[in-house]
C-alpha cells in the first residue's frame, strides 16, 4: 500500500481488482475540506483511459506485475502471438488488450510482457521505436522554406507528421507515448 506522495507516472495500481497504469495524478487540498486525489489511469485489460477521484488520504494498492521479455511472432487476426525468450513457450494476447500498441509493433521485435496473477496480461512498449517510412509526398524545391511538416505512413500503418526533407525509405524514431516524430535515424 502506498500513499499519494509515493505515486509516480507509469506505476501499476490494483483498483477494483483490475490492474491500471497511472498516466497523471493531482492531489488537491482545499480549505475546510478533505483532500482529493484525482488520478488519470489506463485500464490495462481494455486500454481505456479513465479518471477517478478518491479521498486524498486513501492508501493505494500496487498491482503485482511481473515483467518478462518476449518476441512478437505473428497475428492470426484476433490474437497476437509472442514467444518467451527464456522458455521459448508461445502464448497469445487478445487484440483488445494490446490495441494501443499495435501501431508500433513489428514482426520479430522484442517487447516486455507484463504478467498479472501468473498469466500474460499486456505488453509494455519501449519509449521510442524506429520505423521505416513507406509512403509520403515528394519534396519539391522551396517546400522547406518554412520548415513545415507533411503526413507520412510508416511500415506498421501508423500515420504521423514528419519534416519536409524526409522521403519514403527513411528510418525515423517515434515516441510511443505521444505518437510523434522524434528524429531521423541514420
Amino acid at each position: 500500500m502506498i500513499s499519494y506522495s509515493d505515486l509516480r507516472r507509469g506505476m501499476m495500481l490494483d483498483i477494483d481488482g483490475e490492474p491500471h497504469q497511472v498516466i497523471e495524478w493531482q492531489h488537491q487540498k482545499m480549505q475546510q475540506r478533505a483532500p482529493v486525489l484525482t488520478i488519470k489511469l489506463r485500464h490495462l485489460r481494455s486500454g481505456k483511459v479513465i479518471e477517478r477521484n478518491m479521498p486524498g488520504n486513501q492508501k493505494l494498492a500496487l498491482a503485482s506485475m511481473v515483467e518478462k521479455e518476449a518476441q512478437y511472432m505473428y497475428s492470426d487476426g484476433s490474437a497476437y502471438f509472442f514467444m518467451d525468450t527464456e522458455s521459448y513457450d508461445q502464448f497469445p494476447l487478445p487484440e483488445e488488450q494490446i490495441r494501443y500498441a499495435l501501431s508500433y509493433l513489428k514482426g520479430g521485435e522484442k517487447v516486455r510482457i507484463l504478467y498479472y496473477k501468473n498469466a500474460p496480461f499486456t505488453l509494455e512498449l519501449p519509449n521510442f521505436v524506429d520505423l521505416k517510412i513507406v509512403d509520403t509526398s515528394p519534396v519539391f524545391k522551396g517546400d522547406t522554406a518554412q520548415g513545415g511538416n507533411k503526413p507520412a505512413t510508416l511500415e506498421t500503418g501508423l500515420s504521423i507528421k514528419v519534416p519536409m526533407h524526409l522521403n519514403a525509405g527513411d528510418l525515423v524514431r517515434v515516441d510511443t507515448r505521444s505518437g510523434q516524430y522524434v528524429e531521423k535515424v541514420s
